[in-house]
């Protein structure tokens, strides 16, 4: 019974605790790889990413950001080369975060110039005060061929929260 209590105090301090990291004026930087073979699109055979996202929350909970990506598949040795902003809402109560982005994307085997907007479902886990693993789950539409470019997958990242 101890035991249980003891859990339950723990979970809700790491409540309380992760509820003022998403706060006004802070500054986010993080990182993640995408894919790991878990994406799916109608031409990517083994699909793995870098992605690189910077942001500042305008108001509490409240994320925007800028994010760089790179992606590569075995299917015919395509890399995608995107550029793009987001935003991100946290629910406080939990650390789950829903986010939408738009993202400029160059694949350097197809020649394509695409745009692509996406959506994300995920969940930050601190670490420390300020450090984050954030799973997510996202979806990717392509508009110039949607059953060869959209892809649905799963990203594992890094997160950091700072104060401006």
């Amino acid at each position: 019974m101890k035991r249980k209590i003891m859990m339950v105090a723990v979970a809700l301090l790491m409540a309380m605790s992760a509820s003022a990291q998403f706060e006004q004026d802070k500054i986010y930087v993080g990182g993640s790889l995408t894919g790991l073979d878990l994406s799916y699109s109608g031409i990517k055979e083994f699909n793995v990413g870098l992605q690189a996202e910077g942001g500042y929350f305008l108001a509490d909970d409240f994320l925007v950001k800028g994010i760089v990506g790179y992606d590569h598949s075995t299917a015919h040795s395509s890399s995608d080369l995107a550029l793009g902003v987001g935003a991100r809402y946290y629910i406080e109560q939990n650390g789950i975060f829903l986010g939408l982005n738009a993202k400029y994307v160059h694949n350097s085997n197809y020649n394509l110039d695409d745009f692509r907007p996406g959506i994300e479902i995920g969940y930050a886990y601190f670490l420390s005060r300020t450090v984050t693993i954030e799973p997510s789950v996202y979806y990717d539409q392509s508009f110039k061929n949607h059953s060869d470019f959209s892809t649905f997958g799963l990203k594992v990242g890094l997160g950091i929260y700072l104060f401006r």
